[in-house]
């Protein structure tokens, strides 16, 4: 009798054990644990973040940018956006100054940005890129070209221009093998941008065997240029190179003209902008310059710059398309991986070529983009043309 009732509680403990575990795999059935269930997908927007010198100097340039972005973003979302959310612009002006930049980078960090459009000083991106690195947002700038920008070796860093390496290399080989010059001046406005480019002109040129008779630098909130002038006349360079933005060198050029300062004159993409002619006005003609392609001469490009002028109802402007390209890689990326992840973003930048405005862009392990990128452009009767022979 004693061994029959052991025998009952066991198998009661048994039946009652086992209710509870079929009881507790139902509920697991219906709701599944947290670990388990599917975490409801995102319904906002999808932030997308604008940094670059929007009031300042360098406002021209920087609301070109902008308005690239903006085209871009304007267009996917009557597409229905990304991963079926809008996209949200967020702009912030760095003013063109480094310490702006990085304040700017964390307010965008902290409003949740999922990806970054800017900067466009080298000065600027340089510091940035860190506080974007650490957060893991992926960030491409449209015109920064110092190589340290990309040496670092960040993951989440890109540029859709060239380097500054490449375009000082392309500027002094065309010094010497298609402006026939052996006495050069090198001129810079003391910035990261600059400096760097005019030192990489200066490292080329003496490579090719030019004789670099004058090396100064310069503020880049300075205009008067006189003693520069003076000092390169004692040494008569046959041409003057400046490492700057417009808005120093139409008065550079000025300045050179009215000294009777007989030497050519060459820059950067920095340069190449229309306010560079309008304040050069004629002492502008004959200057020469590196930059990237003519849009006008890419076909996939025509769609932008029709497009453009019809939201904004004035022409491209130098940096327009490099905007606009940037965060329609961005958006490309997020498609392809499917997620707003800004590791997943950025390896995916890494790993494939998308279609854009200049072309097919793709990036190297650095971030760089793997096209060549600079040529010549000269100033002819007030415009700016690609150079030919």
């Amino acid at each position: 009798m004693r061994e029959f009732m052991i025998m009952k509680k066991t198998l009661l403990g048994s039946l009652l054990a086992l209710s509870i575990a079929v009881i507790g795999c139902g509920k697991k059935e219906e709701g599944g644990s947290p670990s388990q269930a599917e975490a409801p997908k995102p319904t906002g927007p999808i932030r997308i973040g604008l940094a670059a010198p929007l009031t300042g100097s360098y406002a021209k340039i920087g609301n070109d940018m902008l308005n690239g972005a903006i085209l871009a973003i304007e267009q996917k979302n009557a597409g229905g956006g990304v991963l079926g959310r809008k996209i949200e612009l967020i702009k912030r002006d760095d003013q063109g100054e480094p310490k702006q930049a990085v304040a700017v980078a964390r307010e965008l960090t902290d409003a949740k940005v999922s990806a970054v459009v800017g900067h466009f000083n080298s000065g600027c991106t340089i510091p940035a890129s860190e506080i974007y690195n650490d957060a893991k947002v992926p960030a491409v700038t449209p015109a920064s070209t110092n190589p340290q920008v990309t040496d670092r070796g960040y993951l989440y860093m890109f540029r859709v221009c060239g380097r500054d390496d490449q375009q000082g290399s392309v500027g002094a080989e065309f010094a010497l093998n298609e402006l026939k010059v052996k006495r050069v001046a090198v001129l810079h406005d003391k910035t990261t941008y600059g400096q760097g480019l005019a030192d990489e002109f200066k490292k080329k040129a003496e490579k090719l065997g030019l004789q670099v008779v004058y090396y100064a630098g310069i503020p880049k909130e300075e205009y008067d240029f006189r003693a520069n002038i003076t000092a390169m006349k004692n040494v008569s360079p046959e041409l003057v190179y400046f490492g700057g933005i417009y808005n120093q060198a139409g008065p550079l050029v000025v300045q050179m003209k009215q000294s009777g300062l007989d030497a050519k004159f060459m820059s950067g993409d920095g340069t190449i902008d229309k306010e560079f002619i309008k304040t050069a006005s004629k002492d502008a003609e004959n200057s020469y310059l590196t930059f990237g392609p003519d849009p006008a001469k890419v076909p996939s490009a025509r769609p932008f710059i029709d497009g453009y002028k019809n939201r904004f109802k004035e022409d491209i402007g130098t940096y327009s398309i490099y905007g606009y390209d940037s965060a329609t890689i961005l958006m490309a990326a997020m498609e392809k991986a499917g997620t707003v992840d800004g590791e997943k973003v950025a390896k995916t930048m890494h790993s494939m070529k998308f279609d854009c405005a200049m072309g097919s862009i793709g990036f190297d392990e650095r971030g760089d983009i793997t096209a060549s990128y600079y040529i010549l452009w000269v100033v002819k009767n007030g415009e700016f043309v690609p150079y030919e022979k």
